[in-house]
């Protein structure tokens, strides 16, 4: 019996649906690969080959379709981890642009596969949200000009160093 959730995120690569599920699920606690679909006779895609692969990351459900080179990811989609220290942003960091990734700014992050992805300590989240507008408006000011976010310079500026 396969897991069900009421919404499941549906990812469509080109060809490496089944290559893109092993990387990410190697990245997360409680990952795994559930089910790989393969093309029968008949079907649009080579028969035998990856149609569709069900994985769970970090205990969530996701889709991916191996459709061709119809559609393409764009930063309209991405996908947040919630990171616990500057050292889990740095590792996440470097194993998602590594083999072909892009970094951005702001924390985000294209992967080797064009699936965007936000790599937030949520230290950084308390300091966006702290209520003296003068301190928030140094964070963001500060956040503008990072791709990977740094803690301890979002720190030194709330600060005003």
């Amino acid at each position: 019996m396969g897991i069900r959730q009421k919404i499941t995120p549906f990812l469509w690569f080109d060809h490496e649906a089944e290559e893109a599920a092993s990387f990410y699920t190697s990245l997360f606690p409680d990952s795994k690969i559930l089910s790989v679909s393969r093309h029968p006779e008949g079907s649009p895609g080579k028969p035998g080959s990856v149609m569709v692969v069900e994985f769970l990351l970090a205990g969530q459900r996701f889709v991916g379709l191996n459709g061709g080179p119809h559609f393409k990811f764009t930063e309209a989609f991405s996908l947040v981890i919630d990171c616990d220290s500057q050292a889990e942003v740095d590792a996440f960091w470097e194993k998602l642009t590594a083999g072909g990734g892009q970094e951005s700014q702001c924390g985000w992050l294209k992967d080797r596969y064009g699936l965007s992805w936000q790599v937030v300590p949520s230290a950084a989240i308390d300091l966006f949200r702290d209520p003296d507008p003068a301190r928030s408006k140094r964070v963001w000011g500060a956040l503008m000009q990072m791709r990977k976010i740094d803690v301890a310079a979002l720190q030194r500026a709330a600060e005003g160093r």
